[in-house]
Order: C-alpha cells, then structure tokens, then sequence
C-alpha cells in the first residue's frame, strides 16, 4: 500500500477502506507523508466525496490519533456547542456564559479562526491576559466551580485533525462535507462532552452554500454523534449577512458584552435563545417557552454577564481592557433606499484583509480592526446615512469595494428567515 495508491483511488471515485485511510492520516501524523501528497488526497476527498462509513472511519481513525478527555470528574451533563463558522458570528460569548448561569456545565475547546471566518478563541484573547492554554486538571475544575470553561484545542487533543485542518485551511480544500463532518465531530468525540450541539451556518458567508449541504452536513454528523452514543443537535441558520453589527474580534467581544446586558442585536439575539432554549430542552427537559423565560431573566438581571466576567477572571483576563482602533473611518451610503442583500463573504474577506483574520496559518492576527454595520437586510437608509464604520491600522479603505456589498433598492423584498432547521 502506497499514498500514490491511495490518492489515486479516491482520484478514480473509488471507496477507500479503513485500513487505507489509516495509513494516511498517520503516515501524515508522523510525516512519512509529505503536504503535498496529503493535500492532493484531500483535494480527491473534495472533488469525490466519502460515503458515510467512509467519513465514520476517518472521525474515528482522527478521534484516536491522540487524547481523549474523561470529563467524568465533572458533576452532572456536560454540553459542547460549536459553529461551523460565519462572519459576526459570535455566538458561543454570548451562550456559554448565559447557559453556566442557569447551572448547565460548558466544557468547550474551541479553534481559532478559518479563511474569512472568525475564531472563538482569537476573539477571547483579544481581552488581555485571557488564557486559553489551561491544563485538563484546571479545566475539569474550573467547570465543576463556576459551570463553565472555554480553551483552545490542546496539542495531543485530536492532532490528526489540528494537522490536517491546518493543511485544508492553505489548500482551499476546506468545503467538503465529510471533511467538516468528521473534524468538527473528531474534536466534539474527543472533548468528551455528554450532549453536543452544532449551529451549522448557511449562505454567503458560510462554509456551506445552500439548505441541501446544510441538511446533508447536520445529518452526517447527528448519525456520527449516534454511532458514539452522543446526543447530537444541529440547528441549521442563515448567513446571508453578518451576524449581529460587529466584525472583527475585540469588537465582536464588546457586542457580545452588551447582549450579556441586555442590549444585543435582535437577530444574535433570536440565534443565542433558540439554541440555549433547546440545550435547556435537553438536559432539564424544559419546555422551550419556559426555557426561553428563564434565559431572558438572566440577561435582564445581570447574572449572565456576572457569569461571563467570572470566566474572564478565572482564565486571567481583564474585562476592562478590551482595545479597538482609534483610527476609525465612516462609510456613508450613496443612494437611498432598503437595504435587500449583504454580502457577508465579501465583508469577512475586507475585515479578514484588515488584520482581523488569516490569509496563512502563520499569520498574526490584530485583534483591533474589523467592521461595525449600522444598518441590516431590511432597513432603509437615507443618502449619506452612515452604513458601516471600518476599524483601522495600516490598510486603506475601499469605499467602492464596501458599497458594493450592499444591494439597495427602491422595494423591499422578503426578508429571510434565520432560523431554519432543526435536525436530530
């Protein structure tokens, strides 16, 4: 058995056995198998595809490649969510610290960010001091003590799939199901959490293009959490448009920090409380309505953002130190009218080519710059009204290039509904 063997396999649309995918992932683990070979199987992987056993083998051949976490020591149901990326999404900040409120255990690794999408993890560092690198022992308590914990994925927690996502993220070999699949629940399987939820994002600015991806990708990974016995819950939602206003990562914190008080954008807000209503479902077997109440008054009576500076505090970051760019610049509209698209890939592609995200994996990220939206898919704006403001260094403003994320029209058209499945 060879890699040319195997890539050649895959090239001809041919089902691989375990034991060849095996030989890759560990050949490549343990560098016997160069970049250039592994990405031109991932690149066959994304132009053929793996059937369902196929990508079951590759979750579990990665799950195994390194640690698996006993979360045993943590006293009751422990929940993990994760997103498959989109632009503003800054969800977690928000559900985590609103969940630990209520008494439910968050024990979650989180990654950093992926080609125009941003990472939990750059964004939690954005606050100074905020450490992510806690070790197991630390994590485990800090989650019996005050509910919850967010840390970055450890080096021997799934390093098959840490190699590989590195590989995929400089190959543009990133937009395939079964690769998503099984390095999303690779990760989730080896986090060692009880119930795991995926907010899995849709449209322009997600990783998943149409409603028949999204439905295939949640399917694949309801049925894979199934294989291992883990209760697994996929809400499926738009991302036509940003979420929320903010883009960017100490941004983003700052959003997320005012929807923990109260005053959060409406449709982060619809996306944070349909998914926590349906974790509380899960593990209290609480009736969504009653779920939704209990969750509102920890937002109105501060324990929610009480819980998020805890979290802050315990992992040593100072919540008041929390810097944006001073160089600020305001991109007024050209013409008046309802605001019917935007494009949210384009905008994450701007704030990415700002500093706020990767073009490699070596590059460094300013946690500083990004893009503020004063106006969403539905409003109207009046000439020379303000769209959005861009956060600043270096790089210059492109005001056609930002316009032209915009459509505006005289009519408005149906506004999309964000929430659109829910699959387990």
């Amino acid at each position: 058995m060879t890699i040319i063997d195997i890539i050649n396999k895959k090239r001809l649309n041919k089902e691989l056995t375990r034991e060849e995918i095996e030989f890759a992932v560990n050949g490549y683990v343990n560098n016997k198998i160069k970049d250039y070979q592994m990405s031109s199987l991932l690149m066959a992987i994304v132009l053929n595809g793996m059937n369902e056993r196929e990508t079951i083998d590759l979750t579990d051949i990665m799950l195994k490649s390194g640690d698996i976490i006993d979360l045993s020591k943590i006293d009751g149901i422990v929940v993990d969510k994760h997103s498959t990326g989109g632009v503003g999404d800054k969800v977690t900040l928000v559900l985590a610290p609103l969940l630990a409120s209520l008494g439910i255990k968050i024990a979650k690794m989180s990654g950093r960010g992926l080609g125009h999408t941003g990472g939990t993890i750059d964004k939690l560092e954005s606050i100074k001091g905020f450490n992510t690198k806690i070790t197991e022992d630390k994590f485990i308590d800090q989650v019996n003590n005050i509910n919850i914990a967010l840390v970055s994925q450890t080096g021997n927690l799934v390093p098959a799939d840490k190699k590989i996502y590195a590989l995929r993220d400089v190959t543009g070999t990133v937009e395939s199901i079964p690769l998503i699949a099984s390095s999303i629940m690779s990760k989730k399987l080896a986090s060692g959490a009880d119930i795991i939820m995926i907010d899995v994002k849709v449209g322009n600015g997600a990783l998943m293009k149409n409603i028949d991806d999204a439905r295939k990708l949640a399917s694949l990974m309801v049925k894979i959490g199934k294989s291992y016995r883990k209760p697994t819950i996929c809400l499926i939602t738009n991302m036509e448009e940003p979420l929320g206003f903010a883009i960017g990562n100490s941004l983003e914190v700052i959003e997320a920090i005012n929807t923990l008080k109260g005053n959060g954008p409406s449709d982060l807000l619809e996306v944070v409380m349909t998914l926590c209503s349906i974790i509380i479902g899960a593990v209290n077997k609480i009736p969504n309505n009653d779920a939704k109440n209990l969750l509102f008054k920890q937002l109105n009576n501060g324990e929610a953002y009480k819980k998020f500076e805890e979290l802050v505090t315990n992992q040593g970051g100072d919540i008041n130190k929390i810097r944006v760019s001073n160089k600020v610049f305001s991109i007024k509209s050209d013409k008046s009218g309802y605001i019917n698209k935007i494009d949210a890939l384009k905008l994450g592609e701007i704030a990415k080519n700002l500093g706020a995200g990767r073009n490699t994996i070596d590059d460094k990220i300013d946690y500083e710059v990004g893009l503020v939206l004063n106006k969403k898919v539905g409003d109207y704006v009046e000439k020379d009204e303000e769209l959005i403001k861009v956060y600043i260094k270096e790089k210059d403003v492109n005001i056609s290039e930002i316009l032209s994320c915009y459509k505006i029209d005289n009519e408005l058209e149906a506004i999309p509904k964000l929430i659109l499945d829910v699959i387990k």
